[in-house]
């Protein structure tokens, strides 16, 4: 009989909850008091030109319009490509530009303790969407282009603790997460937060702040990216504090494992591949220029009938970046959007009911998205989409979260939603239609652990429902 000396490891970080749950509720970091966070952004804009200006396709630098297609492409052949989509599902059809990226992209939290307390290194990142051009970013935001330097820019700070086979620290999340699917063309960025322990300075546009900073953040306006909320959903849910509300309690809830839910995690499952496996649906890139019901002017290119959104182009100046001046073309939606999640107490347990949304870019057909998902301005009364009116009219109280986010600053051009947290009223149904589901705060974040199962949009609402309490 042979010994063996080989070591197992815990499965599960059974202290990270508790630890995260502490940084969450410190609401002073070691570095930056939180009421000094105004005038270190500020100072970070003064430091730096930033200036974004429209321009003509014509314009556009190291990009060309590709014969034959009217495909937008970069003469490097990497970055992006603007093109068409053509989609049919049972129900309806349509055709659309569609940006096409094939590269993974890194978005990467480093943390470390400080006073025995997590803290997140954030970065101030101008990106030429962006509503306010400087917004609070991942540590590492970045394409593959970027990163491996096609625009023979600077190299990416701190790449080098998230870089594949050269990770200094001690990974906590890790997992591949879609972007928008009604205008990327089934793109992935790779969600990852590394612990380290060694001594990593802040370099200048960097600060360390605690979950509890970054949560009082992301109750403001266009402030919290688009790529940091979506990594701060995926952390594992944190431990448990003594709740201030009967809504916290609720909340807190929902996240326990052991309080229960209205459907088992198998039921969700099985409901959520369901509605994967009884959506057929036809995607296929056509050319740019071949894209009916779409128009295309010197400076864009626009639907008909003016909605949705349109495609143009920007000359941005940011002195920060790895390459300080540049063109590209981006998306800009046509009116403010609504992402909310409508949730509802079931016997002391917070449920938050998310809808199996079809989006073309989808790999995987549909993702779960937020209860309502849409501009309003895009629909007449008779098309408007299932329980908006709801969460239009809903009384002040029952509002938990109202906070105006953009959407990814280095793709998009001025895109805002009000992203809200909407407790149902008595009237609510409880029986919902076959595409929607009630499901717990826990159950969504254990799904985050698996890619492509929860949508942009509803990941923001994740960080905004751990941001309550």
């Amino acid at each position: 009989m042979t010994s063996s000396t080989t070591e197992l490891r815990r499965r599960e970080d059974t202290d990270l909850p508790a630890r995260l749950a502490k940084s969450a509720a410190t609401e002073q970091g070691a570095f930056l008091q939180t009421e000094h966070f105004d005038l270190w952004l500020t100072e970070r804009w003064l430091a730096n030109a930033f200036r974004v200006e429209r321009i003509p396709f014509a314009d556009l630098d190291l990009w060309y319009t590709e014969a034959g297609t009217g495909n937008i492409r970069h003469q490097s052949g990497k970055f992006f490509t603007v093109e068409g989509l053509k989609v049919d599902t049972a129900t309806r059809s349509w055709s659309q530009p569609i940006i096409r990226q094939p590269e993974v992209g890194m978005l990467g939290i480093l943390v470390k303790e400080f006073n025995g307390v997590l803290h997140c290194l954030m970065q101030a990142k101008m990106e030429p969407g962006n509503p306010n051009l400087l917004q609070l970013s991942p540590t590492v935001q970045a394409t593959k282009s970027n990163y491996t330097r096609v625009h023979k820019g600077a190299k990416v700070k701190y790449l080098e603790y998230f870089a594949e086979g050269a990770q200094r620290g001690r990974v906590i999340v890790d997992v591949l997460q879609s972007e928008h699917g009604s205008w990327f063309y089934r793109k992935s960025n790779r969600n990852i937060v590394v612990e380290v322990t060694e001594d990593v300075p802040a370099d200048d546009d960097f600060v360390w702040l605690t979950l509890g900073q970054v949560n009082a953040l992301l109750h403001r306006d266009n402030l919290v990216n688009m790529d940091s909320r979506t990594v701060l959903s995926c952390l594992p849910a944190p431990g448990y504090a003594e709740p201030a509300t009967e809504f916290q309690a609720a909340l807190l809830a929902s996240r326990d494992p052991h309080a229960g839910a209205l459907s088992a995690t198998p039921d969700v499952l099985s409901w959520f591949t369901g509605q994967r496996a009884d959506h057929d649906i036809d995607v296929s890139r056509v050319p740019l220029g071949e894209v009916p019901g779409w128009i295309r002017t010197e400076d864009e290119i626009c639907r008909e009938d003016g909605k949705f959104f349109r495609c143009v182009a920007v000359r941005a100046i940011a002195g920060n970046r790895e390459v300080t001046s540049w063109t590209q073309p981006l998306f800009e939606q046509h009116g403010r959007g609504v992402a909310a999640f409508i949730v509802k107490q079931f016997a002391g347990v917070l449920h938050v009911l998310v809808h199996a949304r079809l989006e073309g870019g989808f790999l995987d057909t549909v993702e779960l998205g937020p209860t309502v998902q849409c501009v309003p301005g895009n629909y007449h009364d008779a098309e408007r989409p299932p329980f908006l009116d709801h969460v239009l009219s809903a009384e002040k109280s029952r509002i938990h979260y109202s906070t105006v986010h953009s959407e990814e600053g280095g793709r998009f051009l001025d895109t805002e939603s009000d992203y809200l947290v909407v407790e149902a009223d008595e009237s609510f149904p409880t029986d919902v239609p076959p595409q929607y589901a009630w499901v717990t705060v826990g159950q969504l974040t254990d799904l985050l652990r698996h890619g492509r199962y929860v949508n942009v949009q509803a990941r923001t609402l994740v960080a905004a429902l751990n941001a309550l309490g």
